[in-house]
């Protein structure tokens, strides 16, 4: 009985984990946008929900689509038969175009809501706020590291 516990329990406290840093990342990224677009509260009360929907929908191609596509071709490059590569390029051209596809509609959705110029803004934030995750995540790595070798 405790043996068929041991991965459930795992498998909610890895889902309980991703879902406190995806909130931790949103309640980050929410006023690093809205203050980067300089959106109005009117502004703000229309795009956030299209915005959220497009978050979710992305979100989940890439990490539930195209991670394990990664994946899988990962763990079996060495015995990738050719066929199977042409399949997995396929549908790892079908996600990245359901992504372009998601990226195109919201630009569609956000136009009666926002300026061209706030849109760019958008596309900009974005990338900035990608930057500063992913150096805080190397500063903490680098940090962690030069600890690890100085307690040596």
């Amino acid at each position: 009985m405790k043996k068929k516990m041991l991965p459930i329990l795992i498998l909610f406290i890895s889902i309980n984990a991703f879902s406190q840093r995806h909130d931790k990342f949103k309640k980050l990224k929410i006023p690093f946008i809205s203050e980067r677009v300089n959106l109005t509260a009117d502004e703000a009360e229309k795009f956030w929900p299209i915005y959220n929907a497009y978050e979710e929908t992305t979100s989940k191609l890439r990490h539930e689509k195209i991670r394990g596509l990664h994946r899988e071709i990962k763990e079996n490059r060495e015995s990738l038969s050719e066929v199977k590569a042409k399949q997995l390029l396929a549908d790892l051209t079908k996600y990245e175009n359901q992504l372009h596809a998601e990226e195109a509609k919201l630009i569609q959705q956000l136009k009666p809501i926002l300026s061209d110029k706030k849109i760019i803004l958008l596309k900009m934030a974005e990338e900035d706020f990608k930057k500063r995750l992913f150096d805080r995540y190397v500063d903490k790595k680098l940090k962690h590291r030069m600890e690890k070798e100085k307690d040596q």
